[in-house]
């Protein structure tokens, strides 16, 4: 019986080669088999440092390779569409970089692709991995802040880099997709279910023509959901701004860094009752710092091994897809956006 998944990369990427490659590293049911960069000094000399064993110059090459399993894909956001296809069609299973396509559509079709493949792929959100999430999940499970009302959320960063992809709007760069696509998948997550309607202000970097300021309100129908992103505010540390917040019929719970951990760090929930007054928690649940990235190559390749683990269907980025697409949408128009049905 097989007892690590051979995993590939295409691509020598800094979030690869500094987050993910070490993970596959360092979780028991991985092993970082291969590497494919076009750059080959840049992939030889990432391979060396990271211990990968087998190097390719051309993407296609390590799909070609029958000893790997799964594909990790960190690529500019416009491709993350056509090489998680090619994965795919080639018979590998993927994990694939946030946001997973830049449009509804194109996640449509990937769908389509995984359905005829019979093979499994995600959206690289690894703070879904996260033991914090899974407390969250229980404390709403357990009524603790009565039925949930409201949700908020904040990630701010300075990237002011001219050549970042974050600044190259044809590569899906800006606040919504690289910052937003987080609020709007853990709204998602809390409410179980994409809003049926959006509005949005959004306010756009006059060199770079990217939205670097961008404020959404989400209408859940009985519940509702509002964020601000920002690429131009913020610490210019190595992690961004980010807050979250969720109000319940009676009480609320606040999270002190709920998304990307860039580097394992401590976090907390706190959580107000009825008996809490103004931002005062009544109880605090406490993290100690742990590797997102390993947490996540781990469950998804023990996933691959026949294990019972938690999984995300990619429908759910067609749920977050569709809501930035509306909030471009209503950023030009000036108006609410009805959603389709899922």
């Amino acid at each position: 019986m097989k007892k690590t998944i051979n995993w590939g990369v295409l691509g020598a990427a800094a979030i690869a080669t500094g987050r993910t490659m070490p993970a596959l590293n360092e979780a028991p049911s991985a092993t970082l088999l291969a590497l494919a960069s076009r750059d080959g000094a840049k992939g030889r000399a990432a391979a060396e440092a990271l211990g990968v064993p087998r190097v390719y110059a051309s993407y296609d090459e390590l799909l070609a390779d029958p000893d790997i399993d799964a594909v990790y894909v960190p690529l500019p956001n416009q491709l993350h569409l056509e090489w998680s296809v090619r994965a795919l069609e080639a018979g590998k299973h993927v994990l694939c970089e946030k946001p997973l396509c830049l449009t509804a559509a194109q996640v449509t079709q990937l769908c389509a692709v995984r359905d005829r493949s019979g093979l499994h792929i995600e959206e690289g959100f690894s703070f879904r991995n996260h033991p914090q999430w899974a407390k969250l999940d229980d404390l709403l499970a357990s009524n603790a802040i009565g039925p949930v009302r409201a949700v908020h959320a904040t990630l701010a960063k300075q990237f002011l880099d001219p050549a970042d992809v974050r600044n190259n709007p044809a590569a899906g760069g800006g606040a919504l997709y690289d910052l937003g696509s987080y609020a709007i998948s853990a709204c998602n997550l809390i409410f179980k279910r994409q809003p049926t309607r959006v509005v949005a202000a959004l306010e756009h970097d006059p060199a770079f023509g990217i939205d670097r300021l961008s404020s959404a309100l989400l209408d859940y129908g009985d519940r509702h959901a509002a964020f601000t992103v920002a690429t131009q505010a913020g610490p210019s540390s190595w992690g961004s701004h980010q807050q979250l917040s969720v109000l319940g019929a009676t009480g609320w719970l606040r999270l002190d860094f709920p998304y990307a951990h860039g580097r394992p760090s401590a976090c907390r929930i706190e959580l107000g009752d009825a008996t809490s007054v103004g931002s005062f928690p009544t109880e605090t649940f406490t993290f100690e710092p742990v590797n997102q990235y390993t947490l996540q190559v781990e469950r998804f390749s023990r996933l691959l091994l026949g294990h019972q683990e938690a999984s995300w269907p990619i429908e759910d980025a067609l749920g977050t897809l569709r809501t930035i697409e509306a909030l471009f949408e209503s950023g030009r128009s000036g108006a609410w956006q009805v959603l389709p049905r899922p």
